[in-house]
């Protein structure tokens, strides 16, 4: 029999809305952000964060600049309890930041949470209740007025035990749990009714909070409820409209970002994305990719391997090499075409001009990473991710007509080993095939001098150990050095291509010639570093020889 069959699902139906907006509209600055890592993503691990955990993860938060931030269910949780009377006792709580509670409407549950919370300068509390038609009717058996019952309730409690302590700077948020797989209309009904309890005004707005609470459909629908109900509930401008996605369908980010589009102010979400399931909306992720389009963020987000240190110190989850914008790879090339492409665009990235690097959406060095991990060497590289080696950690710019000789090298050292090849690895592959300038034949000394437009060099070698002196004439001294060689062996010799450069700035630099030469038919390319230029040239041409020899 068989048991993958898609015949047993409906698709979601889709949002009465005419004449959508969001399609057209577009993000032009950061949410405000509520973290929900210490509530939402610690029930959902196997072994919920101890105290010390939670401590380092609260610290974290407050470092990156979280204002509003969900520290527990103290009424379910003794563990939570006691971490929010740490918080407000200890004095925690910067006076800027607001810490949120979450609470089911239940009386008793009400009452706990607010004396958890006593003696707090402000804190928002948030209560919930379920609203879909299948939690209506499977798990509660209720029908929307008995729902909206639960809610009414629960926001006359919330209000009650809040009057019961009036030095603190109270915020009220309500979540219709399970709002994307609610019906619109009663998804605003009973928000409205919980308004009407509250009673929000601009300059004390409450938070109305719409939960994917499990993700059932595209992102594109998703907008369309958030913009339906963020132009049909009452009193707009004395609500704040918070999101809260979670990942099932992989689209947490791409939702929360529509939902922006759609009206939305504020979402909830967790570091790398922890949570339920497949996880809640990732606020690094979707932070940065507002970073990227210009916007800033408000979030510091300059240290990504101390997030994913803390949150995986503090999670017990390993945070995926490949994660959005901060995974060990995410700056870094493997295919050749794409290390060529880095190569040439790094080379003209000015620093006065907007980013445009291929392949490197922003500059890895506004969030600590540096170029030493955007390309590493293997089997698959090309010519350019070997030459971005060599010239970003030894200054050599290779000719584009020695970068493809040298990058099959490379390769038949990485299929041989396999994995990756290291820069130190490619510098040796270099030296030991290109700079060949010690034996056979090798330079103990010259003399220049000059004939009119030629020059004459006179050079002190060593053949196989046997010192020689040749003399040669030419336009140039590797001319003349050629003519004296080819008197000397009988060779005849042309100069193909030549190149060089300095591998630093300053006069202490060296010098490095590249050259490739014809020999009797053979192409035969050779390299060579010295402080003198003109000895770098003359022992490039030795290099070159002894390859052949």
């Amino acid at each position: 029999m068989k048991t993958f069959d898609h015949n047993k699902y409906r698709p979601a139906p889709s949002v009465p809305i005419t004449n959508r907006q969001w399609p057209n509209q577009r993000i032009e600055k950061a949410p405000v952000w509520a973290s929900v890592d210490l509530r939402d993503g610690n029930q959902a691990l196997i072994e919920p964060m101890n105290v010390a955990q939670k401590r380092k993860m609260w610290a974290l938060l407050l470092k990156l600049g979280l204002k509003h931030i969900e520290v527990g269910f103290p009424a379910a949780s003794q563990a939570d309890f006691a971490f929010v009377r740490w918080l407000i006792e200890e004095d925690q709580i910067p006076d800027d930041v607001q810490v949120q509670v979450l609470v089911q409407a239940r009386e008793a549950l009400i009452k706990k949470t607010f004396d958890a919370l006593k003696g707090a300068k402000k804190a928002i509390v948030h209560v919930y209740n379920s609203t879909s038609k299948l939690q209506r009717e499977r798990v509660f058996a209720l029908d929307r007025d008995g729902i909206t019952h639960i809610a009414v309730c629960g926001a006359q409690w919330v209000q009650r035990e809040a009057a019961k302590y009036s030095q603190t700077e109270w915020q009220f948020q309500y979540s219709p749990e399970s709002f994307s797989t609610t019906e619109m209309d009663y998804a605003v009904e009973i928000c409205e009714a919980v308004l009407d309890v509250w009673q929000p005004t601009p300059e004390q707005p409450c938070i109305i909070n719409l939960p994917a609470t499990v993700e059932a459909s595209t992102a594109n629908l998703f907008a369309d409820q958030v913009e339906y109900f963020c132009t049909h509930i009452s009193r707009r401008e004395s609500i704040i409209v918070s999101l809260h996605t979670h990942n099932d369908r992989g689209c947490a980010v791409a939702a929360a970002e529509l939902g922006l589009m759609a009206g939305a102010d504020r979402l909830e979400g967790t570091l790398l994305g922890n949570g339920e399931r497949t996880g809640n909306m990732d606020m690094v992720t979707l932070a940065m990719n507002l970073y990227s389009q210009g916007i800033d963020p408000e979030l510091d987000l300059s240290c990504p391997d101390e997030i994913i240190r803390v949150t995986t110190e503090c999670t017990n989850i390993a945070v995926n090499p490949r994660h959005p914008w901060v995974g060990e790879l995410v700056y870094t090339a493997f295919s050749g075409s794409h290390q060529d492409a880095i190569r040439k665009c790094l080379r003209q990235q000015r620093a006065d001009e907007p980013w445009q690097v291929a392949y490197l959406p922003i500059d890895p060095k506004d969030i600590g990473r540096d170029y030493q991990a955007i390309i590493r060497v293997n089997s698959q590289s090309g010519k350019g991710g070997v030459a971005f080696v060599l010239e970003r950690d030894y200054g050599l710019s290779l000719p584009r007509w020695m970068q493809t000789e040298m990058a099959e090298l490379v390769q038949q050292v990485s299929e041989t080993r396999g994995g990756v090849i290291d820069s130190e690895t490619i510098y040796q592959i270099f030296m030991n095939h290109f700079v060949q300038d010690q034996t056979p034949v090798m330079l103990n000394g010259y003399s220049l001098n000059n004939e009119g437009s030629r020059d004459v060099v006179e050079l002190r070698i060593d053949i196989e150990g046997v010192a020689q002196k040749i003399e040669g004439k030419g336009e140039g001294v590797i001319a003349a050095f050629i003519n004296a060689w080819s008197h000397h062996s009988g060779q005849q010799i042309n100069v193909v291509n030549y190149n060089e450069h300095a591998t630093d700035e300053g006069s202490s630099a060296k010098a490095i010639t590249y050259i490739q030469l014809d020999l009797e038919g053979t192409l035969v390319s050779g390299a060579a570093l010295d402080y003198d230029t003109v000895k770098a040239s003359l022992k490039a041409v030795i290099s070159a020889l002894n390859r052949d020899l």
